[in-house]
């Protein structure tokens, strides 16, 4: 047995009950005025003696007062009578009309649901493109595009991370299999040659560990961007900091940098780890892009509202206008940032982490080469941030300023 289908209450059908109630109530209301303002305008006896009579045309006498209450009843009838048919009439028209404005009003609603149905991987390039009048369903089809626009964009974001992140994993993962295979093909290989190869396949597997960290510490950050933290406790992070510089000390006495520190206190409240990694990356990256007798500078403070954490370094010169591109994922700015060295994640994640605490970064190519790069965070004796967008500054601040957290 074949179901009937059940009418649906759609907008369009709700819209045209509500304006045919709406008529059919007023024509009701007027219809119903004009009764009662007929029935107490037709009272010309109430003038006349009592006991006047009124001779008919067709010769009937009527005392006066049984002749108006006919004329009354009559009058109303017929009144009655041609009212509802023109209120029928009317609301037949009235529903009719409104059904079809309704319709031509909500077609834009259609082509969203349309476009919104046609919607695939394959197909986010199409767009209602509403051309009609600048009302609000112009203005829900230009924000449905203006969405579409966003979801195009991540798709292809997420396309070129997983595109990059297999080929950054897929580096090292042939280099060990190149290795193993050479060194296993050749009969003469003594016990040399495979410490050699054990060398290398250790050193590509720390590459792609470290990558495969790093991605899992992006996506904890980035996961968090927007939202309570997971784990939230008092640090400092001039503590961080040190540790992150004791890590790289070996580094820095290698290239023998220069390296200049003002350590104040800087509280605040959030994930210690996530934190920790921060100032990790701007510390290692200042001092893997930096060169041979270089410099390093790290200072962090905090004035009660804001605590700061500022990395500077010299090294390659870096345009001011490629500076957003160094937060993408697996983007390196510059000649040695096109090297091996490095995963291309370590700015992606001081943004996802300062972004998952309310924060702002702040970055500035030095004139004679390298960065300056300023996180600015809500101080722990502040009212943490929590639902912050990191957004990358690219002009100095004045001397003596301090970067606005984003809002």
């Amino acid at each position: 047995m074949t179901r009937r289908p059940r009418l649906r209450p759609t907008l369009r059908l709700r819209l045209t009950l509500l304006n045919g109630i709406l008529l059919i109530g007023a024509g009701a209301i007027l219809v119903l005025l004009a009764w009662l303002l007929v029935r107490d305008a037709l009272r010309p006896t109430d003038e006349l003696l009592p006991g006047t009579t009124v001779v008919l045309a067709d010769g009937r006498t009527l005392d006066a007062g049984q002749w108006q209450r006919q004329l009354v009843d009559a009058a109303s009838r017929e009144l009655l009578a041609k009212g509802l048919v023109a209120l029928l009439a009317i609301s037949a028209v009235a529903v009719v009309g409104a059904y079809a404005v309704a319709g031509r009003a909500l077609r834009p609603l259609h082509q969203v649901t349309s476009t919104a149905r046609r919607l695939g991987e394959a197909t986010l390039d199409q767009r209602i493109g509403y051309s009609g009048a600048d009302d609000e369903v112009a203005e829900l089809a230009k924000t449905f595009d203006a969405m579409l626009d966003r979801i195009a964009e991540a798709f292809e974001a997420q396309k070129r991370f997983v595109a990059n992140a297999s080929h950054e994993l897929r580096t090292p993962l042939a280099v060990m299999r190149t290795e193993i295979d050479v060194t296993l093909s050749d009969d003469e290989a003594d016990v040399a040659e495979f410490r050699r190869m054990a060398t290398v396949v250790r050193d590509a597997s720390e590459r792609a560990n470290g990558l495969v960290d790093a991605l899992l510490v992006l996506a904890r950050s980035e996961a968090q961007a927007g939202r309570r933290l997971g784990r939230k406790t008092e640090c400092d992070l001039a503590d961080g900091t040190a540790a992150a510089l004791s890590a790289v000390r070996r580094e820095v006495e290698r290239i023998k940098l220069r390296v200049e520190t003002d350590l104040e206190p800087a509280p605040v409240v959030g994930d210690p780890g996530l934190l920790g990694r921060l100032a990790g990356n701007l510390v290692e990256n200042a001092v893997r892009y930096n060169h041979l007798h270089g410099r390093l500078s790290v200072r962090t403070g905090s004035d009660g509202r804001e605590s700061w954490l500022v990395v500077g370094n010299t090294g390659f010169e870096v345009d001011q206008a490629d500076v957003p591109g160094l937060f993408e994922p697996f983007r390196r700015g510059g000649r040695e940032r096109t090297g091996a060295r490095g995963s291309g994640l370590g700015l992606s994640i001081v943004r996802a982490v300062c972004d998952a605490h309310g924060g702002s970064v702040r970055v500035v190519a030095q004139p004679g080469g390298g960065l300056e790069v300023t996180v600015t965070l809500p101080a722990a004796a502040a009212t943490p941030v929590v639902t912050a967008s990191a957004a990358v500054t690219t002009t100095p601040l004045p001397p003596g300023g301090t970067e606005q957290p984003a809002g």
